[in-house]
């Protein structure tokens, strides 16, 4: 009787500890993107439609408790047990700043305009420093009840949400005066709160449940209870019909907004098994992608062995597949796409990597080698 054979593809590697962070950007001309942070001090960068990794940033020395991306998803900013938040290239990866605080540093947020950055953390102080100027001293609102768990700016930058570390409830801080106006009850405390990129849902998580708040009213319109304590919840900007929570389980979580119902999973993980069947509820994993060794029939959309690379520059992309014989080789390919803005993103991804089926090898693939960036103001004569 022949052995039945089983394709095993495995997933770009991720978060090895608790996903504490989700944030999606706005929508830009390059499409919109999601960061994630994780106790194991490395923010991710994927594509919001997809959830494909796209970059890892690395530099903090701790556990990293929150990440954001500014309006244009150019910069990116992390707060972390390390005692700093961070400011990062989110095009290169490289550091930009990093703004040194007292303590662990458990929120970040940028303001709308892109040109303020938002910190709190365990000194129960509200930190807002100027972009334009990093090295300048930050204002500080001292008057926080508690050690601050999350933050985000409302209001065309003219009001700050806060939530504590031990405390429920959500509160409004009027950007002028410092002082609380208005606090949004919760039985939990709340360990993720940001508003939505129309303005018009306040995101929370407490415990294992998410709740959407209306941001102008201030009532509660709807609350879903998860399959797990969750983290942090984030509203996908771009429809508004779905959101992601992550929490201890380290799964990236994909929820209906009308319903509740977990409609997929984000890959996430550098797991060798899956979860049980009966956890997993008739969930699909997103973007064609499994992990190993799970034998879950009917849920795991498995794909074919091969290699595919992939490139993505505004609104254009390709795919250029090619098959591994053992022996070596290379294949070339010509990629024409139109810049869109300034800061066009290009986006290489090396799709379908393969490794040992007992998760003892490395991984191995493609290797993207040769880049030319051409500029032509007549494609069709390069072709």
């Amino acid at each position: 009787m022949d052995k039945k054979k089983v394709a095993v593809p495995l997933v770009c590697h991720g978060h090895s500890r608790p996903v504490v962070d989700l944030f999606y950007s706005p929508v830009t001309p390059d499409g919109f993107f999601l960061i994630s942070a994780s106790k194991d001090s490395s923010p991710m960068l994927r594509n919001g439609e997809t959830g494909d990794w796209i970059g890892t940033f690395e530099g903090h020395k701790g556990a990293v408790w929150s990440c954001c991306l500014d309006t244009n998803a150019l910069r990116a900013a992390s707060g972390s047990a390390d005692f700093s938040a961070k400011l990062w290239d989110a095009l290169t990866g490289d550091e930009l700043q990093s703004f040194e605080h007292k303590h662990i540093v458990r929120a970040c947020a940028f303001s709308e305009d892109t040109h303020l950055l938002l910190t709190g953390g365990f000194e129960k102080i509200l930190r807002i420093f100027d972009l334009n100027r990093p090295d300048a001293p930050p204002r500080e609102v001292d008057n926080s009840p508690g050690s601050i768990r999350t933050v985000a700016w409302l209001h065309s930058d003219q009001t700050i949400l806060s939530s504590c570390a031990d405390i429920g409830g959500v509160r409004l801080w009027d950007i002028r005066s410092g002082k609380i106006v208005q606090t949004l009850e919760t039985k939990s405390p709340v360990t993720s709160a940001e508003v939505s990129q129309d303005g018009r849902y306040i995101t929370t998580a407490d415990g294992s449940t998410v709740k959407f708040w209306d941001a102008n009213h201030f009532g509660l319109v709807k609350s879903y209870d998860m399959p797990c304590n969750v983290e942090s919840a984030s509203l996908e900007p771009k429809f508004g019909n779905k959101f992601v929570a992550g929490g201890e389980d380290m799964w990236i979580h994909v929820f209906d907004f009308h319903t509740g119902e977990q409609i997929g999973l984000l890959p996430n993980g550098d797991f060798e098994y899956g979860p049980k069947p009966s956890e997993m509820k008739g969930t699909v994993v997103t973007a064609k992608n499994a992990i190993p060794n799970w034998e879950i029939s009917g849920f795991i959309e498995y794909i074919k062995s091969g290699h595919k690379q992939e490139v993505y520059a505004g609104k254009d992309r390709t795919q250029v597949p090619y098959e591994s014989k053992g022996k070596g080789g290379f294949k070339r390919a010509k990629f024409v796409f139109k810049a869109v803005s300034n800061h066009t993103r290009i986006t290489f991804l090396s799709s379908f990597y393969t490794m040992k089926s007992d998760n003892s090898g490395s991984l191995c693939g493609p290797v993207l080698d040769d880049v030319k960036l051409v500029s032509v103001r007549n494609p069709r004569r390069h072709l």
